[in-house]
């Protein structure tokens, strides 16, 4: 990479297929306290913002031809990440293949930290490889309060390197005492606020504006602006500088709701996979903080996830949380130590098959005997490249379930469970400046194939049929002493709706 500071290459967004609507929170209390939200995403029982972090990341890596081990510089922002101690960036950059040397940062503690944490990537570079930015957030509130009611879920992700498409022209920030705007308790799981609306508006436009004008532009195609609800960003469009149809253009909280800390980076993604050639990025940290960046961007390769596909009652979505289950059966259920666990994640996280050196074939978890020629070898690592065919499947009703696998299924009701046949490795053209890496697309008739069994996630029960296509994703296996263990589902083959 040259000396100069990096571009925005490509990116990639994801929310959760679950939505709950404006009309389900209003049969439930009454009224609904999140303005101008339509629906909002909810995660699904499997989901976080680790593995909605995953899903971005991918998908902006795959958008801009890259692999992990591309990655030289990792800094991901969460106010929700799952454990509020633990280093976020090592088991997401486990997950998505990076190095063990890449320079890694979190920013958390507020809803601005997406946006501190492209602007610290940004002063980083340059790098031997790409930088890569992640966002992620789902948010809660109190039951029957605006937070509540606006928090949605959602990631988005954006890979640098010193040849994108898009560049970040100017970057502004500013700060002023303003407590208690919006804020989260030590140790809990709920964001509040005072609820003095004159106080927050003022807040939120003084901060913003007074960011954005230590920018010097005229005018904008599109405008990502930080969104509480669906009518803040709208009220502080005059003193932002921008028409409503600019904000309009970037805007996610109509239909994913309050993204947190991925709010302004879903509104910037959105913007640059839309074509906005000129793209202001607004974003706004209680306490309170500002970030101003100006975008220039010619076209952006990108891959966005962000539709719903299934809607959902008020109680479905309390239990889709957790809020309606009794918690995980006593007994716990069959165990695994972390450190057996930690043996394991090659497989886990990255489906790394072993090939047997005797005769070629390949085992998936490689350990024991080869399954073609009994041979008691040390395997060759074989990384798959998570794409593959449904052998055999079945579906885990209710009572049906493992002991540590009852917990997901009060909150999410019955799963299948699949065989797989995942294609064997393929090898492909490094992308330009980057190294080979595994090819996911469909084989050839004949090629080779592991088999192992998978969970399903992200469709319905029963969806799946023999000789469909699945791939892999990351996804929360179950939690045992109060460590979440992560690792390989599988799904349909995933879809773009970037457009």
């Amino acid at each position: 990479m040259s000396g100069e500071t990096p571009n925005i290459a490509a990116v990639g967004a994801y929310a959760p297929r679950f939505r709950v609507d404006a009309a389900a929170f209003e049969e439930a209390w009454g009224q609904f306290h999140a303005a101008g939200v339509r629906s909002k995403a909810v995660p699904a029982a499997d989901e976080d913002a680790l593995t909605m972090a995953h899903e971005a990341a991918t998908r902006a890596l795959d958008a801009a031809d890259r692999a992990g081990e591309d990655v030289a510089f990792l800094a991901v922002a969460s106010t929700t990440p799952p454990l509020a101690e633990e280093d976020l960036t090592a088991r997401l950059g486990g997950t998505l293949g990076l190095t063990e040397s890449v320079t890694r940062h979190v920013f958390t503690g507020s809803t601005r930290a997406g946006t501190r944490a492209l602007d610290a990537a940004l002063a980083a570079g340059p790098w031997d490889g790409v930088g890569l930015v992640v966002a992620a957030d789902c948010p809660r509130g109190e039951p029957d309060s605006e937070e509540e009611h606006a928090a949605g879920a959602g990631a988005a992700a954006f890979v640098l390197a010193d040849d994108g498409p898009a560049e970040v022209v100017q970057r502004a920030e500013f700060a002023a005492e303003y407590p208690g705007t919006r804020f989260r308790r030590r140790g809990a799981d709920a964001t509040e606020g005072l609820g003095v609306t004159s106080y927050d508006r003022q807040a939120f436009t003084e901060t913003l504006s007074s960011a954005v004008d230590r920018l010097d532009f005229e005018a904008v195609d599109a405008a990502a602006v930080q969104a509480p609800d669906g009518k803040l960003p709208y009220r502080a469009a005059g003193a932002l500088g921008v028409g409503t149809d600019e904000i309009r253009a970037a805007a996610t909280v109509h239909e994913l709701g309050d993204t947190g800390a991925a709010s302004v980076p879903l509104g910037l993604a959105t913007a640059l996979a839309d074509g906005h050639d000129r793209v202001l990025a607004a974003a706004f940290g209680s306490g309170a903080g500002a970030d101003a960046l100006l975008v220039g961007a010619d076209e952006v390769p990108a891959s966005l996830s962000l539709s719903g596909s299934e809607s959902l009652s008020y109680a479905e979505y309390l239990r889709q949380r957790g809020e309606l289950t009794s918690g995980p059966p006593s007994g716990g259920g069959a165990y695994v130590s972390v450190p057996s666990w930690r043996r394991t994640l090659d497989q886990r996280h990255r489906l790394v098959a072993g090939r047997c050196p005797d005769c070629g074939a390949l085992n998936f978890p490689p350990e024991g005997a080869c399954t073609d020629c009994n041979s008691l070898v040390e395997y060759d690592d074989a990384a798959l490249p998570g794409t593959g065919t449904v052998e055999a499947t079945t579906t885990i009703s209710q009572g049906g379930a493992p002991p540590e696998f009852a917990e997901q299924q009060a909150q999410s009701g019955d799963f299948d469970v699949v065989v797989v046949a995942f294609d064997g490795p393929r090898e492909r053209e490094p992308a330009s400046g980057g190294t080979s890496r595994e090819d996911g697309d469909a084989r050839d008739d004949g090629d080779e194939t592991a088999s192992a069994p998978a969970q399903v996630t992200g469709t319905d029960p029963g969806t799946l049929d023999i000789g469909d296509r699945v791939e892999a994703t990351i996804r929360r296996i179950y939690t045992q002493e109060g460590v979440t263990r992560y690792g390989f589902k599988v799904r349909p083959v995933r879809g773009d709706d970037s457009g």
